[in-house]
């Protein structure tokens, strides 16, 4: 049996079924990606396709020695589903789409995607990037989180989802784009220079304070 995310397959409960999950940068898609994922789907017999929470497209239910024909044709990069790693970057429709939008989630989401996702660091990481209050990405509930505001960008961080669930504590607010992605940059360095293996930044937070991550974010302004 393969090992938990190798070859990008995860395992399911039944015997020699696995599921794999294509990135897909903060969850946009085209008619052409879905049709590729559809006939990968049919050709090999998968079980179902799962829209997972993550925005990301899951192939459920295939064989073992289908798994690297089917990676071949769908030709896209691997989604980090699993491990001690940066997942997917939510976003909601933010100022591209919505009316209520203050600020620009989608181009935000897009250039921490690019940055960020599958970055290794010593525990799980997540981030959502949220339009407006209404924080429809659950930017409350993310590692690091970014919620639009008139004024600018809201950060957030330290918050999870899970057993133990956590709310962010808010670190900073008023800030551009450029600022928000250096808040960002700032948070994750200290967070990977500093961490204690598997631990997830709210936790770090409990156990170091939000002083040591509201004075590295603010040594650059």
């Amino acid at each position: 049996m393969l090992k938990l995310g190798e070859k990008g397959a995860i395992p399911q409960i039944q015997e020699n079924s696995y599921a794999i999950a294509p990135h897909i940068p903060c969850g946009f898609v085209t008619p052409e990606l879905l049709r590729k994922i559809a006939d990968v789907s049919e050709k090999y017999n998968a079980k179902s396709i799962k829209i997972t929470g993550a925005t990301r497209i899951a192939i459920v239910g295939l064989k073992e020695e289908d798994i690297d024909a089917a990676w071949e044709e769908l030709g896209l990069a691997k989604g980090a589903a699993v491990g001690l790693c940066v997942r997917s970057i939510r976003t909601c429709p933010g100022t591209t789409f919505c009316k209520l939008g203050k600020q620009d989630a989608v181009g935000i989401g897009m250039k921490m995607d690019e940055k960020y996702h599958a970055l290794q660091l010593p525990g799980k990481f997540k981030m959502a990037v949220s339009g407006c209050k209404l924080s429809c990405a659950e930017s409350w509930v993310r590692d690091i989180g970014l919620i639009g505001d008139r004024d600018g960008w809201i950060v957030t961080i330290g918050g999870n989802v899970g057993s133990q669930p956590r709310i962010g504590k808010e670190l900073i607010k008023g800030l551009d784009d450029e600022a928000a992605l250096k808040a960002v940059e700032d948070v994750v360095n200290y967070y990977k220079d500093n961490a204690k293996g598997g631990e997830r930044l709210g936790k770090m937070i409990e156990r170091v304070g939000l002083e040591p991550f509201a004075m590295a974010v603010k040594k650059d302004r």
